[in-house]
């Protein structure tokens, strides 16, 4: 298996029951689900990405690992977790207000 990136979403309860039922069905995990998912939607959306050319997130991300291999680092940003939540949570509450202004 290659190497794994973790990541934190935040689905609706509906999309739970959705993603346990379809990982039950087809007797793999909801992370492999999701896997899939994400993968079904490049193919779709980049063709080329899918017979094999790398899309420019992949070539960023290729041109990243070339830089670390050779030694080349910049200053990493600097985050915080909480800046990350409130600033997305920030967007989503300007969002809801303008939708209840319309």
């Amino acid at each position: 298996m290659s190497e794994m990136v973790r990541k934190t979403i935040y689905i609706t309860p509906r999309q739970d029951v959705l993603l346990k039922h379809l990982a039950q069905l087809h007797g793999v995990s909801e992370a492999e689900i999701i896997r899939q998912a994400i993968d079904h939607e490049v193919e779709r959306l980049e063709p080329a990405a899918a017979q094999g050319e790398l899309s420019e997130i992949e070539k960023f991300s290729e041109l990243a690992k070339e830089h670390r291999l050779e030694g080349i680092n910049g200053e990493p940003y600097k985050w915080n977790r909480q800046e990350l939540y409130d600033e997305r949570e920030n967007r989503w509450v300007h969002y809801h207000d303008e939708k209840k202004e319309e």
